[in-house]
């Protein structure tokens, strides 16, 4: 079946998650902090994933927002880190995280050539739309989707319903990328073409299905759509 859309997620794959605490860290004054960083960087986002599992199995579901405040804050407690003004400086710039440089040109490669392009996203959609605006990668993309529609996190089939129901397409029409290993290889089987964004060269997770493509980057992706160079 032709590919007719690309569907990307959205946190660590357009947007650098660990962007917040690494400019935070830069900043004068930071030195207890600038030593922890990438401690806390890497069990903030470790947390934040977790949680929106855990959530989504007991049916506790609450918003994207809150399960990030929630996975800072272990983030912090377990580096020894009680900083209120931290905590705000660091969740204040998660809200206009850098994308990655590769993102506007394959973004627009894609658009060009036809294709449409999305977002599915844990996000809320308020946290969605101002990193869209922020990276300013709104005009490269048809859609913005949320499971704030459907009040479960990913990888739960009914958040990739959502691809089909807004974008009127079949789930074979579609490329979904993901950095995310385990949430490629569910997508997989759920019927998407796939491509894993590895960029960290992380080994493949030991689950039913797996990615069809593993990319170190996203400059692949057009070719993987189906784009001449």
């Amino acid at each position: 079946m032709k590919l007719t859309t690309c569907v990307f997620d959205a946190y660590g794959t357009l947007f650098d998650v660990a962007a917040a605490a690494r400019a935070t860290a830069a900043e004068p004054g930071r030195e207890a902090f600038a030593a922890k960083w990438q401690g806390v960087a890497e069990a903030w986002r470790q947390k934040q994933l977790q949680y929106t599992w855990l959530r989504a199995i007991t049916g506790a579901q609450g918003d994207f927002w809150q399960v990030t405040q929630d996975g800072l804050d272990w983030a912090l407690a377990r580096h020894g880190l009680d900083d209120t003004e931290l905590r705000e400086r660091l969740l204040a710039l998660y809200w206009a995280l850098d994308a990655y440089p590769d993102v506007p040109d394959v973004l627009a490669t894609l658009k060009t050539a036809g294709l449409r392009t999305a977002i599915l996203s844990n996000g809320s959609m308020d946290m969605l739309t101002g990193a869209v605006a922020s990276a300013g990668i709104e005009e490269l993309l048809d859609a913005v989707l949320s499971v704030d529609s459907v009040g479960i996190f990913k990888p739960a089939a009914a958040v990739y319903d959502l691809v089909g129901q807004q974008m009127g397409c079949d789930a074979g029409e579609v490329l979904y990328v993901s950095s995310n290993g385990w949430d490629a290889a569910c997508a997989t089987g759920y019927g998407f073409q796939t491509a894993w964004v590895n960029r960290a060269a992380e080994p493949m997770d030991n689950l039913p299905w797996r990615p069809a493509h593993v990319l170190p980057d996203l400059t692949g992706v057009p070719a993987l759509a189906g784009v001449a160079p």
